[in-house]
């Protein structure tokens, strides 16, 4: 099997990797399309020290389903968190906490860019049949984006900043664009802003961000100065909520937080049928794809998802040549 691998922060093409075997409840996915993300890119310089197939958004075909051959041919999307179903956090329903979980393509388990990956049955979702590839390759980010309304409902009317632009600030303008709230996001780089503009998402620069001014932050920049921007933005006993993983250390003034009592939230991963849903009825990611390369050509995918402004970068890994 060809796939990318990734060890000590280098990346190689592999031509000898095993084919994976599904356990039992598990299920052999053929990989049509691979999204690179923040996290992958992150995962190169160092933020979790993983060896393995990197990539976790991704849309395939099941082709052997030991336990539940009924589902061979479904075309399905996949969460991405393995947890280990014994433990306390497991059992009181927090699986996507599992101190002892695996992540695809992040943490103990072989991820989308190769031929083929395994994952639960449990984790697939069959992806309705209107959806093309190109969308429901976005599902992973999508339901991440549509977290944060989980965590935190909006209320009508409050002021709602996006700071960071990229792949994963996109989807999360989109969507949060239905609510009845105003919505701004800062973009740097003109192609981000017009994608916004199109969108009818107003947009700011960094130099047009007031202190104080906003009651909900999402920090989705990927830098710690997006932190501390977003931090900066938000108003006293506002709420600002955390999207971003990157390699190092970020400096926070804890003292203004407790002073300022503002709520800090975490979002992670998201509900896949809600993405799905929100697929089906109508958003659509696909202006955000910015090139596509054949799984032959993985690495110079990544150099080009690396470069600034660069929005989504698709691997056909059915295109091994």
């Amino acid at each position: 099997m060809q796939g990318l691998w990734l060890e000590d922060g280098r990346l190689s093409m592999r031509s000898d990797l095993p084919v994976p075997v599904p356990d039992p409840g598990e299920a052999l996915v053929r990989v049509r399309l691979m999204g690179i993300c923040a996290t992958d890119l992150e995962l190169r310089r160092g933020y979790y020290p993983f060896t393995g197939i990197p990539g976790h958004e991704f849309v395939g075909d099941i082709v052997a389903a030991p336990d539940q051959p009924e589902r061979i041919g479904e075309r399905v999307v996949g969460e991405i968190n393995l947890p280990c179903g014994q433990c306390p956090t497991c059992r009181a329903g927090r699986g996507n906490h599992c101190e002892r979980r695996r992540a695809l393509g992040i943490r103990d388990h072989d991820g989308a860019c190769a031929e083929y990956l395994v994952l639960p049955l449990a984790n697939l979702h069959r992806v309705p049949d209107p959806i093309p590839d190109e969308a429901a390759v976005f599902c992973e980010p999508l339901a991440a984006a549509l977290r944060l309304q989980k965590q935190r409902p909006i209320q009508a009317g409050e002021r709602v900043l996006v700071v960071g632009a990229g792949r994963l600030g996109q989807l999360i303008a989109l969507s949060l664009a239905v609510g009845d709230f105003p919505l701004q996001v800062v973009a740097r780089h003109p192609r981000q802003r017009a994608l916004l503009a199109a969108a009818g998402i107003a947009w700011l620069g960094e130099d047009q961000v007031t202190a104080g001014a906003w009651d909900l932050v999402v920090e989705a920049s990927g830098t710690p100065a997006g932190f501390t921007l977003a931090r900066q933005a938000l108003r006293a006993a506002g709420t600002l909520i955390l999207k971003s993983t990157y390699a190092g250390p970020a400096e926070v003034d804890l003292s203004r937080l407790v002073v300022d009592e503002i709520t800090l939230i975490g979002s992670r991963c998201g509900p896949f049928p809600a993405a799905l849903d929100r697929l089906r009825q109508g958003l659509d990611p696909r202006p955000l794809i910015d090139d596509r390369y054949p799984l032959a050509q993985a690495i110079a995918a990544f150099d080009r998802a690396a470069q600034p402004g660069a929005l989504k970068i698709l691997i056909d890994c059915r295109d091994a040549a």
